[in-house]
């Protein structure tokens, strides 16, 4: 996959996470309008459609777009995934237990899928703050 449609399947992949929640928040549109011009997508044909719409994204669709992202790799294996999840739940300030669900199905560490959402939102919290270089 060449670096292009990665970054146009990692801005629908984010569309999707903004989704969960049952509505895009608009600290959440702020964050997706800045990483589609980050990668020149504010016009792609794919993107721009999700970006603009208020029909909303599955939660079936968002992890298929994930699987095909990653491919045989595991979400952990991918640090920017990761750290563009955690910038898009974290940019209106809560996350949802949906938001958290869905990166609870979608990881790898087997001790991880098998706590709470509570427990996840703090594991993805400390991912967070190492992102942005504040460690615990």
């Amino acid at each position: 996959m060449d670096t292009q449609a990665q970054a146009q399947l990692l801005l629908k992949i984010l569309i999707g996470v903004a989704w969960l929640d049952g509505e895009i928040q608009p600290e959440e549109r702020i964050y997706l309008s800045k990483v589609a011009q980050a990668h020149h997508l504010e016009h792609d044909t794919e993107v721009e459609p999700l970006l603009t719409s208020t029909m909303k994204v599955t939660t079936t669709e968002c992890e298929q777009w994930i699987q095909e992202y990653l491919g045989d790799r595991l979400i952990y294996d991918d640090d920017g995934l990761i750290e563009a999840i955690s910038g898009l739940i974290y940019s209106d300030g809560e996350v949802a237990i949906s938001e958290a669900t869905l990166l609870m199905n979608i990881q790898s560490e087997p001790a991880v899928a098998q706590q709470q959402p509570a427990a996840l939102i703090t594991k993805i919290q400390q991912l967070y703050r190492q992102a942005l270089g504040l460690r615990l």
